[in-house]
């Protein structure tokens, strides 16, 4: 069995889930950090002038000392926005997968530990829901739900509203992954120690087979990360995401896609810039966990 002990040594000597670490704790702090960091608040009006509008970046000719990176078309500078916006988008790829998790973990437990009719019912469920595209059931809700309410209601629940259906539309990744584990786990003496001492069903699944099967929902949960991400900034760039006025660093790659050829062309790049890193960093970082969490995959214990 893996030890964290062997698990921070296996991390450090492999250079590209450390570089990929250490890129993943840099944004993540950036985004925690930004209301202390951030040059400016690019929710607050106080601070916006649209007399600043496109201002390329600072080592121009035409730049601007306040803002390193540029401005956008709303004045905000670009720096500040991206830190803001790291922060929306981790947000909603941590909570969608916590909505993933909950649900999924849940009736994968269910479904392989009672099986017969309740897991091939959830199973058969889970099969179409994975059968529709999370993108166009996403697309569907939120069209439907920004023409019902006016666009002030549409950006205070936006974030929620990205949760919870990126959440719900997930799930059976989740499921199917747990109730593997569960087929293979509830056929071992513990659990018939367990069920023997007469333990309730309840308590046999979530206190004894579930801390057994968290390796994979760790593995999973990470990349979803960057699943989750990467669906909410097509949203944002489809115009169906946050709401310009709440930078995603989906919402701001749209906010200047259409100024690519008429030359502020940084109002896109830097954010989409980001968002590859971060995106590559919890990839790499999920290839690695599956890899090194993978007994078949190791080379002995350390």
């Amino acid at each position: 069995m893996i030890t964290w002990r062997s698990l921070l040594k296996r991390f450090l000597a492999d250079p590209v889930a450390l570089v990929s670490g250490i890129v993943l704790l840099f944004l993540v702090l950036m985004a925690a950090l930004a209301p202390l960091l951030a040059p400016q608040n690019p929710y607050d009006l106080m601070q916006i002038d649209i007399m600043d509008s496109e201002i390329p970046p600072v080592w121009r000719s035409d730049g601007d000392a306040r803002f390193l990176l540029g401005t956008d078309e709303q004045g905000r500078g670009i720096l500040s926005t991206i830190m803001y916006g790291t922060g929306i988008s981790l947000i909603i790829g941590i909570g969608a997968v916590v909505v993933q998790g909950i649900l999924g973990v849940t009736l994968g437990l269910i479904a392989g530990y009672r099986g017969g009719w309740i897991d091939a019912f959830l199973m058969r469920l889970a099969d179409i829901q994975m059968s529709l595209s999370t993108l166009m059931i996403a697309i569907i809700v939120l069209a439907i739900f920004s023409a019902t309410f006016d666009a002030n209601i549409y950006a205070d629940y936006a974030i929620f509203m990205l949760i919870l259906i990126i959440g719900i539309a997930e799930w059976p990744k989740f499921a199917r992954t747990v109730r593997s584990s569960v087929l293979g786990e509830k056929k071992k003496e513990y659990v018939d120690a367990a069920r023997v001492i007469g333990l309730p069903a309840r308590k046999v699944m979530w206190g004894h087979i579930l801390p057994n099967t968290l390796t994979p929902v760790l593995v999973i949960s990470t990349i979803q990360v960057a699943e989750a991400i990467m669906t909410e900034a097509a949203l944002s760039f489809l115009g169906l995401g946050m709401p310009v006025n709440q930078p995603s660093l989906g919402s701001l790659i749209r906010s200047g896609y259409e100024l690519i050829f008429s030359g502020s062309w940084w109002i896109t790049l830097y954010p989409a810039l980001v968002l590859i890193a971060l995106i590559l960093a919890l990839n790499l970082l999920g290839d690695w966990l599956r890899d090194v969490m993978n007994p078949r995959l190791r080379r002995g214990d350390d």
